[in-house]
């Protein structure tokens, strides 16, 4: 049994990665889903270790000082962060892991873990983007504009990943990254190291 692949979705805020992310869960549910870990406090309801790994700030501290993080940033006061353990146990183990994050926390993780499999979910259109942010009705004018502009920035980081995906619709980018795990998988790079097992001369 050879390692799982970790494969990282992100792009534009509105693009419909947690969608695209629900989706692939009910399809593939023997994909595991990355915890992060952050210093906020549990809703009810929520489980240490399901939803996210609660950690005290200094406990979250520690971890940026020992490199235990794949990406970390702060909002509204708390942490959040990507625990490296969780991920290549998971990945040892034989089992893909997903990695559903913002664009610059993406770019982060592939630093620390350039073999990972890097795909950015792409909108139709600029304009069929700005069109779903305001279906939303929670953004101002202000916010739209501001959004807009973030994602025509991140847009051009897309250079920087393995894959692009179309979001269309749902399904059908669903089943392009389906795809995209299949060959990958499929990679001859993933066997060669095997072939002495077969006593092969590689």
């Amino acid at each position: 049994m050879g390692k799982g692949l970790l494969i990282v979705i992100s792009g534009p805020s509105g693009v419909g990665k947690g969608t695209i992310c629900g989706s692939l869960r009910e399809a593939a549910p023997e994909i595991t889903y990355s915890v992060s870990a952050t210093t906020r406090k549990p809703r009810e309801g929520e489980k240490d270790g399901v939803n996210y790994f609660f950690k005290t700030r200094e406990q979250f501290e520690s971890m940026i000082r020992n490199d235990a993080l794949l990406e970390w940033a702060e909002y509204v006061g708390n942490y959040y962060g990507t625990p490296r353990d969780f991920v290549e146990q998971t990945l040892n183990q034989g089992k893909d892991v997903i990695l559903e994050i913002e664009v610059q926390g993406a770019l982060k993780v592939k630093e620390k873990f350039p073999q990972g499999i890097f795909i950015f979910v792409m909108p139709p259109s600029l304009d069929e983007l700005r069109v779903r942010i305001n279906n939303r009705g929670t953004e101002s004018e202000e916010s739209i504009r501001a959004r807009m502009h973030v994602a025509s920035q991140e847009i051009q980081l897309l250079k920087h990943y393995d894959y692009a995906v179309v979001n269309d619709r749902v399904e059908l980018a669903r089943q392009r990254i389906q795809s995209i795990i299949t060959a990958e998988h499929c990679r001859r790079e993933r066997f060669l190291a095997d072939l002495q097992k077969w006593h092969v001369e590689v």
